[in-house]
Parts: structure tokens; sequence; C-alpha cells
């Protein structure tokens, strides 16, 4: 088993983006909406604050109790929308209860949209169009495929099968990995079974679903790239989708949890930053 280092494809990654930063003398501002008291959430943020302040980027934090209105959350972002010195608009997920997701995260002008999240930006993505922002966690796991060919020389990566639990998320990886010439189906986690010969055919194998040890090395062929999206937190440990101890004596290559996707995940997020403020 080899592991795919989503650390070392991050500092690539942002190491690019500050060489650019300082290349285009002005810095793009990314402004973050944390609302509530997720644990979690103050965790990711902060890590996107740090990532984002190291490659010489503006971060500004619009924190705001669980009680907030949504009236005006969507006051704020409107402003921001206008807000010619602020170039992308996230919302840390998940909400607090009675606030409506959708209707915030399309408040988002979709040139700020750096999450690839407005639905705007997911039609077009999804129908093939020329799209400046590529969705993060898509992008993220493109990136690591991308790696893990090229750092191994790899030949004939022809087809790809997603395991997740949306349609949404298979069809917009269909259209990442269409755009990288690779095949993709996907198939929902409670569907692994039926469709274990399609599994055991794949070059690339994408899990995306939450459930730990969903994957094992018994599910996939010799030499192939898998990439682990799930996260599932058990008394304070963070595990994966993949059993990796099964892949221990394999041919294989595996991304970590944690160290794989989450790292990359951020690096994508502020490269779509760069790229949003880039006119």
């Amino acid at each position: 088993m080899q592991l795919i280092k989503g650390r070392e494809i991050a500092d690539n990654i942002l190491v690019d983006i500050k060489s650019k930063i300082l290349e285009m003398g002005t810095k793009p501002t990314l402004a973050v909406f944390l609302i509530g008291e997720d644990e979690a959430s103050k965790i990711y943020v902060g890590l996107k604050e740090k990532a984002a302040r190291d490659i010489g980027m503006d971060f500004k934090l619009f924190r705001y109790d669980a009680n907030i209105s949504e009236q005006e959350i969507l006051a704020r972002i409107e402003d921001l929308n206008k807000d010619k010195n602020i170039s992308g608009i996230i919302v840390q997920l998940p909400l607090p209860e009675g606030l409506d997701k959708n209707k915030i995260i399309n408040a988002i002008s979709p040139e700020k949209d750096v999450d690839g999240f407005h639905c705007e930006n997911q039609k077009k993505f999804c129908c093939g169009a020329k799209c400046k922002i590529f969705p993060v966690f898509p992008k993220a796991i493109i990136k690591m495929v991308e790696f893990a060919i090229g750092e191994n020389s790899l030949e004939n990566v022809n087809k790809a099968v997603i395991i997740c639990v949306s349609d949404d998320f298979g069809i917009i990886m269909q259209e990442a990995f269409k755009k990288i010439n690779i095949e993709a189906q996907y198939i929902f986690c409670d569907n692994l079974v039926s469709n274990s010969e399609e599994l055991k055919e794949a070059d690339v194998v994408v899990t995306a679903c939450g459930v730990i040890n969903i994957i094992n090395s018994a599910m996939v062929k010799a030499g192939a790239i898998v990439i682990d999206g799930g996260i599932i937190k058990i008394e304070g440990k963070v595990h994966g989708d993949v059993d990796i101890e099964s892949f221990k004596n394999q041919d294989v290559f595996v991304s970590p949890v944690p160290g794989g996707v989450g790292p990359v995940t951020v690096a994508c997020l502020l490269e779509n930053t760069f790229l949003a403020g880039v006119k």
C-alpha cells in the first residue's frame, strides 16, 4: 500500500497560490460565516484561517450565535456580494436548526461562491459548461487522483466508481472525472453488494459515505487508487470509510483519514478564492 498524502499535495497548491499573490501585489479576501457553536466547525474554520493567512490572503470571519435571524445573515451576504474587496464567500456547514441552508448559500453571488455550492454554479458544472470555480470537495478528490497517477506514472486509468449517499454528489463527481477523461459511475452505499463486480473492476474508487470501514481490500482490485472522502468521529477519534489496515499488504494507492482529502480541500478553497479575485 502506498499512501496518497494530502498534506504534500495541499502544500504544493498553497506554495503556488502564495507566489501568485506576491506577483499580483494585491491580497484576495475570503469571507467566512460561522454560525452557532458546533465544535468541529470552529476547528475547520480555524484551519482555513491559518492556511489563508500563511499564504498572504486576507480572512474575514463573521461569527453569529445560533439564534441569529435568517434575514440578518442574508443582509450581510448581500453587503459582501457588493463589496469589491471581497473575493470569495463561504458559509461553514452545518447550520443551526431554523436556518435554510439552500436559501443562504444561494444568496451568495455565484462569482463569489468559492465552495461551489450555489445551484447556478453546480448546474453549469454538471452541464459541462466552462466554469471558473470547480466545486471544492470534488476538486480536491480529482487533484489527489491526478497526483497518484502522475507520481506513480500510472497508465490505463480509465474507470472510476463513486460510492456516495446522494445523486447530487454522484453526478458532480461523474462530471469532475469526465474533465480528466475518466469514465465514472456512482453507486449508493447500501447497494455495494449488488455492484461488487463494477467496484472490483474500477481503476479509481472514491467513497464519501460517512460509514466506517465500508470499503476493504477484498472489494478493490490490485493497483487501484482509493480516495477516502468519509469522516466519522468515534470517541474523539477521526475515521474514514476505508478499512485502511486491510490494505497494508496490497498493491494499491490509498488516501488516509485524517491527512488525506481534508487538507487538499482547504487548499482548493483558497485556490478558488484566488481565482475568484482575479479579474
